[in-house]
């Protein structure tokens, strides 16, 4: 099964947050290969490749940073030929989340499974029932809180970590049942 796990990280907690999802994805699974790249490096040939394609991104004021949309906005060509058309889809996000609230968090997820909708992809949400889900999750994936009580950039938690495991984990197990 071939991964792509591509993400925007401003200050480095989005690229922990790709990394603990790749990490449970691989547990469990031998035959797994994990491509984690930035927007920057990522282009259409990963998404062609990738059996299962995971974006995860800050959220800026409500939506995803630019570079996010950036890249969907390179892969709409792949759209016009149906490219992505049964491909398994996952999304994360981080975020300050100023005054407790999730800044837009949700309206983020939605946007990106939009986009994963519109090409025809299966989309795999975050069950309660998992490990991690009441710290660091929501129905559409692992949110990693990323601001401290002033607005200013903090590190995301543990316990948002291993939500982001936990969702990898899910991940790849459905995806590996419906790829079989």
């Amino acid at each position: 099964m071939q991964v792509l796990i591509a993400y925007h990280s401003d200050y480095g907690n989005t690229k922990k947050m790709a990394e603990a999802i790749a990490a449970g994805m691989r547990v469990g699974h031998s035959n797994i290969t994990i491509d984690l790249h930035s927007t920057a490096d990522t282009d259409i040939e990963h998404l062609q490749a990738a059996d299962v394609i995971v974006f995860g991104t800050p959220v800026h004021m409500g939506s995803m940073a630019w570079q996010m949309k950036q890249l969907i906005d390179r892969a709409a060509k792949l759209w016009m030929e149906g490219a992505l058309e049964g491909k398994v889809g996952g999304v994360f996000a981080t975020g300050g989340g100023f005054g407790g609230a999730g800044g837009g968090v949700e309206q983020t997820m939605v946007a990106l499974y939009s986009n994963f909708l519109e090409h025809g992809m299966v989309v795999v949400g975050f069950p309660k029932s998992l490990p991690g889900y009441a710290d660091g999750g929501l129905q559409w994936g692992p949110y990693g809180r990323s601001g401290n009580h002033a607005g200013m950039p903090d590190t995301v938690s543990d316990a948002a970590l291993v939500a982001a495991r936990s969702y990898g984990a899910h991940l790849a197990e459905i995806a590996k049942s419906m790829i079989a």
